[in-house]
């Protein structure tokens, strides 16, 4: 099979000759680690590790980011021995500890809007009118997307992840009571925006799926009550999958770190396929998930990262727990439940690899 048909074919529930390969990656700081272990500088890290080939398209589609055009610079506000207090490319103003680097979160001071009229300003860098600016090169693009064995996918941010970007989890909670019809209106802006990046995208190209960050859950549950999700983004997440069925497109993953469980038959509701990455440490048990759901969408992850930080015998029993369950149930992809940290060793992450390559069919 080919890495397309093999994508496909695992996310939708059809037939594949082995699992479909896939990872997260190091974070920088363990990629830099492991250099010191063995791993080469500048490796591909899916080339390396013999992976399945994607292509994301190199366009302004946002992602963990929200989709500004032009995109916002980042800048540094103050620094000092101890800290940096910067905006960042969400235009979210943070304070950083040097001593963190990527292993932790900065701390978020401002969000760019709290008021209509900081959304009217930042609206401007949000309008549906400027998707083919947001695309760029297509000649470049065309070229990258060429080959009809390679799976593309097309990065977008959420319907919840896309407010809290521009107004932080409190605000969205708030802005739901205080003045809920301007969330409305941010979530139709977001619907347009998106409806006609795909449309325009898939006139040039062809896209196999689309992979919605959210990040809206934590370890006890959803940022969001699901009932208010269900009043606000439920709609326009419908009417967006709808426009992106009928432009071609077969796949629509959510990723979203936490507890998803509350979360998860109103995705497949909205007609999400597959979700991701079913973080072991917030209680998602995916055997038991696909007990108690079927097969109504596919399960991408839920491989425990921190039995890597243990022994051997810890990370053969943690793959042996859940991957030969999905032998006969099939619609999974297997991968650790987040990206690999600092803990982990270049050899124990090739270790993973070869327990989890056991099964392949």
């Amino acid at each position: 099979m080919t890495s397309r048909e093999r994508f496909i074919n695992s996310v939708k529930g059809g037939p594949v000759d082995r699992f479909f390969r896939t990872d997260f990656g190091p974070w920088p700081s363990t990629c830099g680690l492991w250099v010191k272990q063995g791993y080469p500088e500048n490796a591909d890290f899916r080339e390396y590790f013999d992976m399945d080939p994607i292509v994301i398209p190199a366009i302004n589609s946002g992602f963990a980011e929200s989709p500004y055009h032009p995109r916002i610079e980042s800048r540094t506000i103050e620094e000092t021995d101890d800290y940096v207090i910067a905006v960042n490319v969400n235009g979210i103003t943070t304070k950083t500890l040097k001593t963190a680097g990527d292993t932790s979160m900065p701390q978020f001071l401002r969000f760019p809007v709290a008021s209509r009229k900081d959304w009217e300003r930042m609206r401007e860098r949000l309008n549906p009118e400027d998707a083919l600016a947001r695309i760029g090169d297509t000649a470049s693009l065309t070229k990258d997307c060429s080959d009809p064995g390679v799976p593309t996918l097309v990065q977008i941010c959420g319907a919840f992840g896309h407010p809290r970007n521009l107004l932080g989890g409190e605000g969205v909670s708030y802005i739901i009571y205080d003045d809920p019809e301007l969330l409305h209106e941010i979530l139709e802006n977001w619907c347009d925006l998106y409806t006609e990046l795909i449309t325009k995208l898939t006139s040039l190209i062809r896209v196999d799926g689309i992979v919605i960050w959210e990040d809206m859950c934590f370890k006890n549950g959803p940022l969001i009550n699901p009932d208010h999700f269900k009043v606000f983004m439920l709609p326009r997440y419908k009417r967006f999958i709808e426009a992106a069925r009928a432009c071609g497109v077969e796949c629509i993953a959510v990723d979203s770190d936490g507890d998803v469980r509350k979360m998860i038959p109103i995705f497949v509701e909205t007609g999400v396929d597959a979700l991701m990455p079913f973080e072991v440490q917030a209680g998602m048990d995916v055997v038991g998930i696909r007990e108690e759901c079927g097969n109504s969408f596919c399960i991408i992850g839920g491989i425990d990262k921190r039995a890597l930080a243990r022994d051997r015998k810890n990370i053969k029993a943690e793959v042996d727990r859940v991957v030969p369950y999905f032998l006969e149930s099939g619609r999974y992809i297997p991968s650790l439940d987040h990206s690999i940290p600092t803990d982990v060793s270049f050899d124990s992450f090739k270790y993973y690899l070869t327990c989890l390559r056991q099964y392949e069919q």
